[in-house]
């Protein structure tokens, strides 16, 4: 099979991201033959690699998408100080994707730049959407400010410090107040209460609104 026919097989299974493994299976030929193809349609510049055995069928692809299959079969989501900064609530672009998974803590370089995944507990796992036109999994703004005071007080102390934070207009406490509640009582929960205490008084300037999106459904 020649390199445009390949191309075009790929494109028809619907995927955006496929691993080695995928396209062996579809082509039906030998994970090596699978392989050589791959590479030649990168070289081409048709598809782009991302890591080893992963590869993006559109050249373009938003990297904010690549979370979920860096994690598969673990779902995650794009939070922490990325989703801040992406909701319009830090000023401060982040050197790195965060991402809040079920998949096990670690940094993942790609050719779409790095990633920082981030384990939670399975019970405060969630509070996202699914962005409509690009297909990216987004924690909401109040996730992802809770997502961010609940890893402060791990040992890494990643999210110790935080920047400056701003709360956008519509920002809902009663949501925010679930999520609190679903953290055991300890250490933890008592140290999220108070940061969240501090950066929700009402002294504080409301934010810039935040970067625009069009929304599909919140889990």
């Amino acid at each position: 099979m020649n390199a445009a026919s390949a191309l075009a097989h790929l494109r028809g299974l619907g995927k955006r991201v496929v691993t080695t493994n995928d396209v062996t299976l579809a082509l039906s030929v030998e994970r090596s033959a699978a392989t050589q193809t791959l590479k030649r349609l990168a070289a081409a510049g048709l598809l782009t690699k991302i890591r080893h055995g992963l590869w993006a069928i559109d050249p373009a692809l938003d990297p904010l998408v690549l979370p979920e299959y860096l994690t598969a079969p673990l779902p995650s989501y794009v939070s922490f100080q990325s989703a801040l900064y992406l909701r319009g609530m830090v000023s401060q672009v982040p050197e790195v994707i965060y991402v809040a998974s079920l998949a096990q803590t670690r940094r993942v370089k790609t050719t779409l730049g790095a990633f920082s995944i981030h384990r939670l507990a399975p019970t405060f796992f969630g509070g996202y959407e699914t962005l409509k036109e690009s297909g990216v999994r987004l924690a909401s703004p109040e996730k992802a400010l809770l997502d961010t005071l609940y890893l402060g007080p791990t040992r890494s102390r990643m999210f110790a410090h935080l920047p400056e934070i701003e709360i956008p207009r519509g920002f809902d406490k009663r949501k925010v107040q679930e999520w609190v509640a679903r953290i055991p009582p300890g250490p933890r929960r008592a140290s999220v209460e108070q940061r969240l205490d501090r950066l929700l008084k009402p002294h504080r300037r409301p934010a810039k609104p935040a970067r625009p999106h069009r929304r599909s459904q919140e889990r």
